[in-house]
């Protein structure tokens, strides 16, 4: 049965939340492997996937269906007072949203949702251009730059429940990524403690095949020093997983996923959930996670999507909008029912919950991913080196994520043919090794490997072109040899890891590097538009594009390129 309500309806149920609720909302933490309440009480994840999908557009080098364009829920304060009474109907207490533009203001939309007592799950990536690259990845100063602007904005709401630090970014054919992501979660651990945040740290993994995926979901959670630290682990895992369609039963859909868990040790969850292969939807599924067969390994889960969003897959979704009228669907109703019936176990009690971090999983034919991970990007580091560099990239046009690629190779393949590589850029999350510049932002890579070209030609201007895309840099040191030592100065310690500091910029979100976005409807990010959709790219520092990343990789594979 589908139903209307108008914008006056939604309007004072809000303004009733707001006048009754004056309780501060309950602060949530990890204790083992489970989420617990200030009281005590177990909490539960009972969430819903909350972002309208941006504009796809289909091509050979977005085969996840990623969108080019997101529309930032959290910032359109009437669109979050139209939607609460259904997602009440729902009896959500959580919304996982992929993709937010930290330029913008969304104080109405979170203590509107704070007061309503539902908590938010941010991913911090944007999908494109502004997450971990699964194909040719990198952890490097302006995709940290981009997270910590989004944790800034955030850090001073009370339901923030946790920052994603990637969503899916791990596939089977790329488990050598698995590095790159841990170095993230690292530092984001790291940057919140500094802060006195108590925001949990997660990542959201794509279902596939046992073999490797329960070795990523300890990798994740594993101590790469060896010792039981969680410096280097998630809080949160979170696992896509639409494995129960239909009117299906545990012992057919969850069983062996759970019993592959039971170990586990920190919390888990389905950041995604709601097979859509074998219509109607049910949401049967609902009382098994909340049910005692599987409370002992997992804390809820996210339902997808309240919004429509196409996929590879087809087409989920549970309401349709129409200006400030939302039309809701049978799913939306089978949900609702569902999850208001769903309530998990008060158990066990925190005082019995306890985590080791264990050593992390050896590399196998089908999980090859380092325990050397990453040094933590050093913004000063690489900004040092800049004014060193002897010809510097600067491009023609403000647009320059087309040539960006092209131009990182042309230079590596002309460095490679004079004896030279591209060894100090590239990086590699299968053997653990990492260029001095691998945590760099793209554009300073790029004017280093020009400066390299530059210098073994010896200064010849001719060398420092690139189709009028460099230009000298007069105030570098005079000599080859001076400039080396300069260049070794900054970056004095190229492995070293640290707290990392809020960027010295501020800006709206940017990122350069394709994949790990959400291949369910996830988002990208920019500036906001009336209608709230924004471009894929706003930062020209983070501007690199998928073509230049996948150059970088081309020279991390192969070292030399001839």
């Amino acid at each position: 049965m589908l139903g209307s309500f108008r914008a006056f309806t939604a309007l004072a149920t809000v303004a009733s939340i707001l006048v009754s609720r004056v309780d501060a909302i309950a602060k949530i933490s990890r204790s083992g492997r489970y989420l617990y309440q200030d009281d005590g009480t177990r909490f539960y994840i009972k969430g819903i996937a909350y972002q309208e999908q941006g504009a796809v557009v289909e091509s050979a080098d977005n085969a996840f269906g990623e969108p080019s364009t997101f529309i930032d829920p959290l910032a359109l304060p009437d669109a979050c007072r139209r939607d609460l009474p259904f997602l009440q109907q729902l009896g959500v207490n959580t919304v996982r949203v992929y993709s937010v533009n930290s330029s913008l203001n969304h104080d109405d939309c979170m203590q509107t949702f704070s007061a309503a007592g539902i908590y938010t799950i941010i991913d911090l990536a944007l999908p494109l251009n502004g997450s971990i690259d699964r194909v040719s990845p990198s952890w490097s100063t302006n995709i940290l730059d981009q997270y910590i602007r989004t944790i800034d904005t955030f850090s001073k709401y009370d339901n923030v429940l946790a920052f994603n630090v990637g969503n899916e970014v791990v596939v089977q054919e790329a488990t050598g990524v698995s590095p790159y992501v841990k170095a993230a979660a690292r530092d984001i651990r790291a940057y919140l403690s500094s802060k006195s945040s108590s925001a949990l740290v997660g990542y959201a993994a794509i279902n596939g095949a046992s073999t490797w995926r329960d070795a990523l979901a300890s990798y994740l959670t594993c101590d790469a020093s060896g010792g039981n630290s969680d410096a280097t682990a998630i809080d949160l895992y979170g696992l896509n997983d639409y494995e129960w369609c239909g009117d299906s039963s545990f012992e057919s859909s969850y069983a062996g996923t759970t019993r592959n868990f039971a170990n586990f040790n920190v919390a888990a969850y389905f950041s995604e959930f709601g097979c859509i292969t074998s219509p109607p939807r049910l949401w049967t599924e609902t009382q098994a996670i909340f049910s005692s067969q599987m409370s002992d390994v997992w804390s809820g889960g996210v339902a997808f999507s309240y919004f429509p969003a196409s996929s590879v897959q087809g087409q989920f979704g549970m309401v349709t909008v129409d200006g400030n009228t939302v039309t809701t669907s049978d799913d939306f109703d089978r949900l609702r029912t569902q999850y208001n019936q769903a309530s998990g176990p008060n158990s066990p009690a925190r005082s019995s919950a306890a985590t080791t971090f264990g050593s992390c999983p050896a590399e196998s034919d089908t999980f090859a991913a380092s325990t050397t991970i990453p040094p933590t990007p050093n913004e000063a580091a690489c900004g040092c080196l800049q004014s060193t560099l002897s010809c510097r990239f600067t491009p023609q046009t403000s647009n320059y994520s087309a040539i960006a690629g092209e131009l990182i190779g042309t230079a590596c393949s002309l460095l490679g043919q004079q004896g030279g590589n591209c060894n100090d850029i590239g990086g590699n999350g299968t053997t653990g090794t990492y260029g001095r510049l691998s945590g760099c932002d793209p554009t300073v890579k790029l004017s280093f490997v020009m400066s390299q070209y530059y210098e073994i030609n010896n200064r010849n201007p001719q060398s420092c072109s690139f189709s009028g895309n460099a230009t000298v840099n007069s105030a570098a040191p005079s000599s080859a040899s001076a400039a080396n030592a300069a260049a070794s100065s900054c970056i004095s310690n190229p492995s070293a890891t640290f707290t990392p500091s809020a960027p010295a910029t501020t800006g709206g979100s940017g990122g350069s590097s394709g994949g790990g976005g959400s291949s369910n409807g996830g988002s990208s990010g920019g500036n906001n538009n009336s209608n709230g959709a924004v471009p894929l790219i706003t930062d020209a520092r983070a501007l690199l594009g998928l073509g230049s990343m996948a150059a970088v990789g081309f020279a991390s594979a192969f070292w030399v390129l001839v």
